[in-house]
């Protein structure tokens, strides 16, 4: 919505919510999301064509076009727990829309949400509007957390999807002139409503897919010595498979790809497809694996013993450039620790410190006094037995490792969950060091 009232300086832009401390924080100077870029958007843009408001049915009433961007979280109960989308905000949205509407308009699926969720939106709004008309549109995000900015301002593509009807390629049409404002016409890809919603899903899936992929062998290549960044560089050269999305990390996180591949999975076994609903499951299930292998290489390097051993944990965001904690491999290696009764100390540049405890603890649960919070990197490894890292922060990158090895019981541990140090260098200040897909040194 920043996008677009940035380059659209003509078109008002209102985002709503119910949550008035979420909406104060989007009218502050501190934003409750950190992205590269996104500030300086905002802060241009805000209070000119951009504007945050509680005031959800005066915003419906007075739209033109509503852009439905409501949680779809996964189930946790009833039919479909652990694998459907809940759908119960995305309901409630149309029928508030259905309420308080007082002129027709065009209302766009901006969620991920399972195929057919625009029949669901649209019975609603045919049942309980006099005479109105409503197009239902899918316009799925496919931008990257940490490059939101940059791929909202150079995206791959623009999909949107609407009913085949003259009444549908008008709403199509009206939208697609809005991102065409600034998005190149020829890559404004226009579908049916069924291929634009099942789209989302099956990009992450194969995403996700790929670092499953990648993430298989780098098991196998610390059983016979191969290096899986040099296996992944090798086959990423043929142009029928391509570098992206080959390297081999501790495991991937975030609000979409699990999510998005078990909603995939409950759609497969509703339509009697039990055999694809299995291959897509094990996609997660190696995710899981990944780390759950990692916690136990730290175990197994302390010498099948964690417990009282103080262990650093750098980064906590599920990839650098945010501060989003979904999901997030950081959280499963941290229990898996405290599980095993070790000392874990956390540091990440922008994850608050309660936000932390509370993924790892579950909300309201009572203080560990085994897990801290520290505020630098250099805080956390101070007497640490081993460090992991969990997050690809680039200021890992540059630590002074010989203050922190000096700082450190001997033998000193350091586990690269993403690959992002030279290994060679910190083995010869004298770290025991262990990367994804590498031979322990």
């Amino acid at each position: 919505m920043a996008m677009i009232a940035l380059k659209a300086p003509d078109i008002k832009v209102t985002v709503v919510d119910m949550n008035a401390s979420r909406i104060a924080a989007w009218d502050s100077d501190a934003l409750p999301v950190y992205e590269p870029g996104l500030d300086e958007v905002v802060k241009q843009c805000r209070g000119r064509n951009l504007f945050f408001s509680t005031d959800v049915t005066g915003g419906i009433r007075e739209a033109d076009i509503i852009f439905v961007s409501v949680n779809t979280p996964t189930k946790t109960y009833g039919m479909g727990a652990g694998r459907a989308a809940d759908l119960r905000h995305v309901e409630s949205v149309a029928r508030t829309i259905a309420a308080v509407s007082e002129g027709s308009k065009i209302i766009v699926e901006k969620s991920t949400v399972p195929v057919k969720t625009a029949e669901t939106i649209k019975t609603i709004l045919g049942a309980n509007t006099n005479g109105l008309k409503f197009s239902v549109l899918s316009n799925p995000e496919f931008l990257a957390e940490g490059t939101a900015v940059s791929d909202m301002l150079n995206p791959d593509r623009v999909l949107i999807g609407g009913e085949r009807t003259p009444e549908g390629e008008r709403a199509v049409q009206t939208l697609a002139a809005i991102y065409a404002r600034w998005v190149p016409r020829e890559r404004i890809i226009t579908t049916n409503l069924w291929s634009s919603e099942l789209s989302k899903l099956v990009a992450n899936a194969f995403l996700a897919q790929r670092i499953s992929s990648i993430n298989s062998i780098s098991a196998l290549c610390e059983a016979t010595g191969a290096d899986v960044d040099e296996v992944a560089h090798a086959i990423g050269c043929d142009s029928r498979i391509g570098p992206k999305f080959l390297k081999a990390s501790v495991g991937f996180g975030g609000s979409c790809f699990q999510k998005d591949i078990l909603n995939l999975v409950y759609l497969c076994e509703r339509f009697g497809l039990p055999e694809v609903a299995s291959y897509w499951r094990h996609v997660v299930s190696m995710n899981d694996y990944q780390k759950s292998r990692f916690a136990q290489r730290i175990v197994s390097g302390l010498f099948n013993t964690v417990a009282g051993k103080r262990i650093a944990v750098l980064g906590f965001a599920f990839k650098k450039d945010t501060n989003d904690t979904r999901e997030s491999a950081a959280i499963h290696v941290c229990r898996d620790l405290l599980a095993e009764q070790g000392v874990v100390v956390v540091y990440d540049p922008r994850v608050p410190a309660s936000e932390i405890v509370s993924d790892v603890l579950g909300k309201n649960a009572p203080a560990n006094p085994r897990l801290s919070v520290a505020g630098s990197a250099c805080e956390a490894c101070n007497g640490a037995h081993a460090v992991a890292i969990l997050t690809e922060w680039d200021e890992f990158k540059t630590l002074d490792f010989q203050k922190i090895h000096d700082a450190m019981p001997k033998p000193a541990l350091l586990f690269d969950g993403r690959n992002i140090l030279d290994l060679a260098k910190l083995k010869k200040i004298g770290f025991r060091v262990h990367g994804i897909g590498r031979t322990p040194e």
